[in-house]
């Protein structure tokens, strides 16, 4: 009985450590090709919710002229509570050129790991 009860705890604490995590990240599918090379239209992402950005870091952001819609970018210069975003791909990328500096508060997490497709996958960093 000693051994059912250890393996029964074991997964709730599985359970608790997956749903946890299943809060912390978020799915993105990218659209469009202003980060090429580094993603591809179609690249799936895990992304870690964070307001913390670091120059350099691939982020997710609230699209300013639709905050429904993610946008991933790279953190090209952080400023206080100003971010200047950038696409890898400049000439087919609407980023702070177009709309200026973000807040900091329109981060909602950072990319990290490319799951598909899976010839592609990996970590983003």
């Amino acid at each position: 009985m000693r051994g059912w009860a250890y393996e029964a705890s074991a997964v709730v604490a599985l359970a608790g450590l997956a749903a946890w995590l299943a809060r912390r990240c978020e799915r993105i599918v990218v659209a469009g090709t202003s980060m090429r090379p580094t993603l591809e239209a179609g690249d799936r992402l895990l992304a870690w919710r964070t307001r913390r950005v670091e120059p350099g870091w691939l982020v997710v952001v609230a699209d300013p002229r639709a905050p429904e819609r993610p946008l991933v970018k790279r953190a090209a210069r952080v400023d206080g509570a100003r971010v200047e975003l950038r696409g890898d791909h400049a000439a087919a990328s609407t980023d702070s050129r177009a709309f200026g500096w973000v807040e900091r508060g329109r981060v909602q997490g950072r990319a990290l790991y490319r799951y598909a497709p899976a010839a592609r996958a990996g970590r983003l960093w």
